[in-house]
């Protein structure tokens, strides 16, 4: 016995029963890793998360209801805001859902461009989430790549719409304005680029042994579980569910393009990461065909200011960045949709954290919530 147990410091009893009792910890809606104000409450044993919850509704968006008071003009610039790292993806669903409920035929040439710009905008998207993820994992290098990277698809966006983001090219019968002079020649060279990076995305990070082992084996998302909270996009695929509305829905003609829905193996963290960095493989391929399908022709229908959605129902999906982006749109025959119900990839993505969090250790929450690649403002909506 020591002169410190002998004065009565402290006992010698070796073993002791040490109850830390549970701990809530709030992460978010003020911080990085959550991309936006999403707050997620975890109740933990020691570092084990027992518990996590989503709290949502900090942005109050309100865009369904907004939408019913704007005509369709409107509403295509509105929902350029919805995914602001995607934003056309967002408007041609919408601007799809009005033209066949009008019985409006799109000419070939739209239809062309919008697939053009609307993988280009998956690169971007893709890019950036890739070096941001690498970031919240502590590779300082990796954010600057992905900017980098984003910018070659972001300056085709600019050239061609004016906009970096919020684009509203898109409009009912087709798009704005035709391609502007130089930008074909611009195109072939950038894809080049984005093929020899995605070569260099896959070793950067992956021949990395700090990202493997943070990444390989957590936050594993089984098949029936993905399924059952609506998980969508490259989430479901790198799970193994080859699920793409490219593939099953007409429209703007995918189903006539030759290109490849890649899967993952274990659905974890490690392949969440992968499938995008190949999908962006892909969104090469679809863009070299479509300039090579990119023939002469109108590029809308003359749709105008006063244009009104004839009464009825209906939805509308498209593969987006993040996942399916579906448009419930009900109209009275009126200029403003009467009723819009939106489906957003990122909802249905996050919605499946309480599974995800569960049992794992705290610093591997942030590794899973990069991950899923949601953007609050498409949760919020």
């Amino acid at each position: 016995m020591t002169d410190l147990q002998t004065k009565g410091y402290f006992t010698a009893t070796t073993e002791r029963d040490i109850s830390t009792g549970d701990m809530v910890l709030n992460i978010g809606p003020q911080h990085p890793s959550t991309h936006g104000v999403l707050r997620v409450v975890v109740r933990l044993d020691g570092e084990r998360v027992v518990e996590a919850e989503p709290v949502l509704g900090y942005m109050h968006r309100a865009f369904e209801k907004l939408a019913e008071q704007r005509s369709p003009l409107q509403n295509t610039a509105l929902f350029n805001r919805l995914d602001w790292i995607s934003g056309f993806c967002n408007e041609v669903p919408y601007c799809i859902a009005c033209e066949k409920l009008a019985g409006i035929e799109v000419p070939k040439r739209a239809q062309v461009q919008r697939v053009i710009l609307f993988e280009l905008t998956r690169l971007a998207s893709h890019s950036l989430v890739c070096g941001v993820f690498g970031l919240e994992l502590g590779a300082l290098t990796a954010p600057m790549y992905g900017y980098r990277d984003r910018e070659y698809a972001l300056d085709l966006l600019e050239m061609v719409t004016g906009q970096r983001m919020h684009t509203n090219w898109s409009r009912i019968g087709g798009v704005k304005e035709d391609f502007p002079e130089g930008f074909y020649e611009r195109v072939p060279a950038i894809l080049e680029y984005y093929r020899t990076r995605v070569e260099q995305w896959l070793g950067f990070l992956i021949d990395n042994d700090v990202f493997v082992e943070r990444t390989r084996g957590i936050g594993v998302l089984p098949q029936s579980i993905a399924l059952e909270y609506g998980v969508s996009g490259p989430n479901l695929r790198a799970s193994g569910i080859p699920m793409d509305a490219r593939k099953e829905e007409e429209y703007l003609g995918y189903t006539d393009y030759d290109f490849d829905v890649p899967v993952g193996e274990f659905g974890d963290c490690f392949d969440r990461y992968v499938q995008r960095v190949r999908e962006m493989w892909e969104s090469c391929n679809i863009i070299e065909q479509a300039l090579d399908d990119l023939g002469p022709g109108p590029i809308n229908t003359g749709v105008g200011r006063t244009f009104k959605v004839p009464a009825g129902e209906i939805y509308v999906r498209a593969e987006g960045p993040r996942g399916e982006t579906g448009y419930y749109l009900i109209s009275n025959g009126g200029r403003e949709p009467y009723r819009l119900k939106i489906r957003t990839g990122s909802f249905s993505n996050i919605s499946v954290l309480p599974y995800l969090l569960k049992g794992i250790y705290v610093p591997d929450i942030v590794a899973i919530l990069g991950s899923l690649d949601f953007v609050v403002g498409d949760v919020d909506r």
